[in-house]
């Protein structure tokens, strides 16, 4: 066994028990799941190989899906470079592309059902009050003044946002679980946004739009994803995500984490890469001395040393920092 094989050992082992107990009847669905606001850069190589990779090893399959539900910042562009980012890598989804955009109506529908089992409810805090509202790690939330609407009358300004007719800011729904949770992810997060943007697959055809939180594990459960794998940042939000799928009582797939990608004398962050390039540093996502997939490709890397990069480092529990000479000895290598 090599290095990198032992070292994600913890994902093998844990589909490999799965598939033993039988707890997905023995199927292995992944997918990797990209924002479309901007191009992809060397840390989403890491995901891509390892859900592509954990598919195949498994005789699985692993989906594209585009996280796409804010249309402010999402472009056609980025769609399509994250296409031939993932293709240049190697890999293939075949027919399992999918966007969020596709389940917006079944999102609405289980926001519904939230609302009927008395566990949503449409909130008028702006987005400042109910920061305040939240509390912090040491003191518990307050709840909303409007938390105990009635579900009559939550169901009918639910239905009215959906049709338009509040601006924005103007209502949002929550989630009903316990503002005094030790996890501030389960204080009564926020569910839907009025967000009065033209959206690149649905125009204006929505003017409310579902948050993260809520759109991924939903999605997850519709596609039937077995193990869905995340960075680290996303543990924290686990709890919420089983919340979902188990108050709506749906297919329940199984949320898993790992260490990011972190390299030293590289820039990470997708926010400040869109910094560099809307205020001309670089001369575009594609600028050779961009971490950027696109960016590598110009500057001359193969995505086999790509792909044996992110081999060689394996996967974690722990977030820590690869030295970036293993990335230039990989190109070597090849």
């Amino acid at each position: 066994m090599t290095q990198a094989e032992s070292s994600v050992d913890f994902l093998r082992g844990m589909i490999a028990d799965d598939n033993k107990s039988g707890k997905f009847d023995g199927r292995v669905v992944t997918r990797f799941p990209p924002e479309p606001n901007g191009y992809l850069h060397i840390g989403h190589a890491k995901s891509i190989c390892l859900n592509f990779g954990l598919a195949e090893e498994f005789g699985g399959v692993c989906h594209l899906r585009f996280d796409d539900t804010n249309p402010s910042k999402e472009e056609v562009e980025y769609v399509e470079s994250i296409q031939e980012d993932v293709r240049w890598l190697g890999f293939d989804w075949g027919s399992n592309l999918f966007y969020a955009s596709d389940y917006f109506g079944q999102l609405y529908e289980y926001a519904l059902q939230l609302i009927r089992y008395g566990k949503a409810y449409v909130c008028d805090l702006n987005s400042d009050e109910i920061r305040e509202y939240r509390g912090n790690l040491t003191e518990p939330g307050k709840e909303s003044p409007y938390r105990n609407r009635s579900i009559e009358e939550n169901l009918d300004l639910f239905q009215r946002m959906r049709k338009g007719e509040f601006d924005e800011g103007r209502h949002t729904l929550r989630a009903k679980i316990d503002m005094a949770a030790p996890n501030l992810n389960l204080r009564d997060p926020v569910l839907y946004r009025i967000l009065k943007e033209d959206h690149h697959r649905t125009a204006a055809e929505w003017p409310i739009y579902p948050m993260y939180d809520f759109a991924h594990g939903q999605s997850d459960s519709i596609e039937h994803i077995t193990h869905s794998i995340c960075t680290l940042e996303f543990e924290g939000h686990r709890p919420l995500y089983d919340w979902f799928l188990d108050e709506l009582n749906i297919y329940h797939s199984k949320q898993v984490e790992f260490a990011r990608l972190n390299i030293t004398h590289t820039v990470m962050s997708k926010r400040r890469l869109i910094e560099l390039v809307n205020e001309g540093h670089v001369n575009g996502w594609d600028d050779p001395r961009m971490p950027t997939i696109s960016g590598l490709r110009r500057r001359g890397y193969t995505p086999e040393a790509v792909r044996d990069f992110c081999g060689r480092i394996g996967v974690a529990r722990r977030d820590n920092t690869e030295d970036i000479a293993l990335l230039e000895h990989t190109l070597r290598d090849d």
